[in-house]
């Protein structure tokens, strides 16, 4: 990553979230390196979300991928990606000397979504987002941390899949780098080996081979679609290792970096 002030949006999910020593670890490495940064956290929870339905007695069901969201669990979404994981989120971050800020998309309108699928019932696609409130808290030094629900401006909720919430922050933030901090190493090709960089050519690839499927596949179509839309950079790495953002920003080579061909093929 380029040295100086950079505008940084950080990805959060999976057990990095679920386990309160790394949710603490994250968060104050992650407010430490961005001192000097402008940085936006968003992040997902779906582990927590399958913990308290199945507390509950209901079911999840997933298709491609995407949680089916009932009328029910559109209840829950809020109380547990807006409720308790961003609010133990924002808890860490302060903890570790960040100002932060609990958001969802909902909030000033953030991000708007439409219902994706009626399949999937309130699983919505985000079709805008504004800079507006992120570029107002960052300036002022606060660190935005916002949770994937979104609504339609007419006051229906809608479960987004976290990395496309970020990827969409990101362009709105007209981010330099993204960063998604999660489970695995990196991107891995079909002998397992971490793909230390690549294109959005190789990426389609992957896919199209069956290599990248899944919350990585995912990962990819929205890394794919920061990058069309102008941000510089995105990094898939594991936020297990020590001081992750701080050596990312340094220039250390860790996980898979994505960016465009700097020229076209001839």
């Amino acid at each position: 990553m380029s040295g100086g002030a950079n505008r940084i949006l950080v990805k959060l999910g999976g057990t990095l979230l679920d386990e309160e020593a790394s949710r603490n670890r994250l968060a104050t490495e992650i407010a430490q390196a961005a001192s000097g940064h402008e940085v936006v956290v968003v992040h997902g929870g779906g582990k927590q979300m399958t913990r308290f339905l199945a507390e509950r007695g209901i079911e999840s069901r997933f298709v491609n991928g995407l949680r089916v969201t009932t009328p029910e669990t559109v209840d829950a979404v809020l109380k547990v990606f807006a409720g308790s994981v961003n609010h133990a989120l924002v808890a860490s971050f302060v903890a570790g000397g960040a100002k932060a800020v609990g958001l969802s998309g909902i909030d000033a309108a953030l991000a708007v979504a439409e219902q994706m699928d009626p399949a999937l019932g309130a699983v919505g696609r985000i079709v805008s987002a504004k800079p507006d409130l992120l570029e107002l808290l960052t300036g002022a030094g606060y660190l935005p941390v916002v949770a994937c629900v979104a609504g339609d401006g007419k006051g229906q909720v809608y479960n987004v899949n976290a990395d496309q919430m970020a990827a969409a922050c990101a362009v709105a933030f007209r981010a330099d780098h993204l960063v998604f901090l999660t489970d695995v190493a990196g991107v891995l090709d079909a002998s397992k080996s971490i793909v230390p960089s690549l294109t959005p050519e190789a990426c389609d690839r992957l896919i199209a081979a069956g290599v990248a499927t899944g919350g990585m596949q995912a990962k990819l179509n929205a890394a794919m679609d920061a990058l069309k839309q102008g941000v510089k950079e995105v990094v898939i790495a594991p936020g297990a290792e020590p001081e992750i953002l701080a050596r990312l920003l340094a220039g250390e080579t860790i996980g898979s970096r994505l960016a465009r061909l700097e020229s076209p093929r001839v």
